[in-house]
């Protein structure tokens, strides 16, 4: 008879897992939310002063 063990994950990588899921999904969007004005400038919309900031508001 011949003995394979079943698959195991302990909690801490059941944890590990879901930690990168989140961080992946966040990363994402702050890199898109940091391109945006590029995406935008693709299709040849103009930004706005929503989109600016408040930094450039003063200009």
């Amino acid at each position: 008879m011949h003995f394979s063990p079943s698959p195991y994950l302990d909690p801490g990588s059941g944890s590990l897992i879901i930690q990168i899921a989140i961080a992946v999904l966040l990363g994402l969007g702050v890199a898109f939310r940091s391109s945006w004005g590029k995406i935008k400038g693709w299709f040849g919309v103009k930004a706005t002063k929503e989109d600016r900031g408040a930094d450039d508001e003063d200009n």
